[in-house]
């Protein structure tokens, strides 16, 4: 039986998905973070590795109990495709192409494709005959948009990106950024009362209070800079969630608690913050977009009335998020034809391996 592997390799977690030739998934499994730029070679090949043993113990044939070993003794493959956040030049894909073919027993070549996650996200492209351009925008930990134009052969032609640049540099619009703007802002709220008579506190406030653990805002400066915790064992004893993770993720772990604040309490504050991170990340989007009558267009520019925007990731994943990114659009004066949200990238993927095979073989 031909299997057709896709691996979408994110911030927060890992996803293998196996289809057959018909397109049905065999096989699934999640695995831990497999940011390449996070993680390096050796940790993010260990997080697919798990992840894809995982997926193939109902893939194989028969059934196995145990996760399937990696590297196997013959193919397992006919083709395989890996998106890969972090993953942003050349030199990366060059890096660990030879790495993830010996661990999937797979040549380099036609039959293993790497590339960044946004990659994925294009495949609704082939669903609208009418268009030739895609722009896929990733928002979940991180964020990261990317332009295609769709060749004459099917195959997919990146022609602009902006993001991607980590937690550090960027990432607006993303997990860690909500965190940040939601701190900033309620740190902002907490200085303007020392010259200006106080707003109510809202239920985010509240919220960001209790995550800490502390009865004043001004104490969570300490805990957010904290350094990252020890790598080696502790010395036993119960220690707070904030402190247990690495610094990036006491904010980004945030955005959950805003989310509620702005769409279940209606937090005005919460609800700032999530229109300023869905402003940012339209404005970056916009960075790949020619505007309706712009008679001085980019090269690679593309226009949004010509055009699918592919959403991934958990935060446009929610419905109410997505609609302020489109709104922060609009307002720059671009509005897709078509709008998508890939919930799960890796089965698109997959499925997209399987039917680009079927379709070769019967040309």
């Amino acid at each position: 039986m031909a299997l057709y592997l896709c691996v979408d390799c994110g911030g927060s977690k890992t996803s293998a998905v196996i289809c057959n030739a018909a397109g049905d998934i065999v096989g699934r499994a999640l695995g831990g973070p497999s940011n390449y730029a996070y993680l390096g070679p050796a940790a993010f090949l260990a997080a697919v590795k798990d992840a894809v043993s995982h997926a193939l113990q109902t893939a194989v044939s028969p059934p196995s109990p145990e996760p399937v070993a990696l590297p196997p003794s013959a193919p397992l493959f006919a083709a395989a495709w890996l998106g890969v956040s972090g993953v942003d030049s050349p030199a990366d894909i060059a890096t660990i192409t030879p790495l993830v073919s010996a661990l999937l027993h797979l040549d380099p070549g036609p039959k293993l494709s790497i590339g960044n996650d946004t990659h994925l996200l294009a495949a609704p492209l082939r669903l609208h005959p009418d268009i030739a351009h895609a722009v896929a925008v990733i928002a979940g930990t991180g964020s990261i948009s990317v332009s295609f134009r769709q060749r004459e052969d099917g195959t997919l032609a990146e022609l602009g990106r902006v993001g991607g640049w980590g937690w550090m540099l960027g990432d607006e619009g993303g997990g860690f950024h909500v965190g940040r703007e939601a701190v900033r802002q309620l740190l902002l709220e907490t200085d303007r009362a020392s010259v200006q008579e106080a707003q109510p506190a809202g239920s985010l406030r509240a919220r960001v209070l209790e995550r800490f653990g502390i009865s004043h805002l001004l104490e969570i400066l300490a805990l957010v800079h904290l350094p990252d915790p020890d790598p080696a064992p502790g010395n036993g004893g119960e220690v707070p969630q904030y402190r247990s993770v690495p610094k990036e993720k006491r904010l980004s772990q945030l955005s959950p608690l805003v989310f509620a604040a702005a769409f279940e309490d209606g937090d005005p504050l919460a609800l700032n913050v999530l229109r300023t991170c869905a402003g940012m990340l339209a404005e970056q989007i916009s960075v790949l977009l020619s505007p309706d009558g712009d008679s001085q267009v980019a090269k690679n520019a593309v226009a949004a009335k010509e055009s699918v925007v592919c959403f991934g990731g958990s935060l446009v994943g929610i419905e109410k998020y997505r609609k302020l990114v489109l709104d922060g659009l609009k307002e720059r004066g671009h509005v897709f034809r078509y709008v998508e949200f890939v919930e799960d990238a890796a089965a698109t993927g997959a499925a997209g391996l399987a039917a680009a095979a079927t379709a070769t073989a019967t040309d």
